[in-house]
């Protein structure tokens, strides 16, 4: 899929950490302060275990997240490409795997959080966590908006496949160029204000 094709989109969900903001978390350090195996999704591997063992981890997870949401920064260009599909009467969204007072805290810091509207913000207490398409289809019925005028940014497979499974277009972004994830993308960039320069 052309790039121009996806700016013409008229409903953008964005992922949070890593996709609008710079990326801060250490997913492998907050499997060892929470005793996890590596390499298993952290939101699954504590629903996975019994709630009086998953209720203090999810308290600690979410103090965790709290830290690195107060300082977060902005991503390179997000602020410009936000404007920019604002101007056009885009409808913009956040679909994030954190929790929803962590949304605000992130947005806030980096200056993000005035773009959008307080019912477009959702998070893994919102709908069922990306890869599940049930935040995206939200968002969409929200804005009585279907699948094929979407888009999905994010910058880890759990974005992509969640675009995929509701059926938007899915634009990927990975600073570091490598692209592991490529196959799952109909727009690779390696900075949002690619996106924008596409457009001007």
């Amino acid at each position: 899929m052309h790039i121009n094709t996806v700016m013409n989109r008229k409903h953008w969900v964005f992922d949070m950490d890593g996709t609008l903001t710079i990326a801060k978390h250490d997913f492998e350090a907050i499997r060892v302060e929470l005793g996890l195996p590596s390499g298993i999704p952290i939101i699954e591997a504590l629903d996975a275990l019994p709630s009086v063992e998953s209720a203090p981890l999810h308290k600690r997870l979410d103090d965790m997240e709290l830290e690195v949401a107060q300082i977060s920064e902005p991503a390179e260009g997000a602020a410009a490409l936000l404007e920019y599909l604002l101007e056009q009467g885009t409808k913009i969204g956040i679909l994030t795997r954190n929790n929803l007072p962590n949304i605000e805290v992130t947005l806030e810091a980096a200056g993000l959080l005035h773009y959008f509207r307080e019912e477009d913000l959702l998070s893994r207490d919102c709908a069922v966590p990306k890869p599940a398409p049930d935040g995206i289809h939200k968002l969409l019925t929200g804005w009585s908006a279907g699948v094929d005028d979407a888009v999905m940014v994010g910058d880890y497979i759990h974005d992509l496949d969640a675009g995929i499974n509701a059926g938007t277009a899915t634009v990927y972004i990975d600073t570091s160029g490598a692209f592991p994830f490529e196959k799952s993308a109909d727009v690779c960039v390696r900075q949002l204000s690619e996106l924008t320069a596409s457009s001007t």
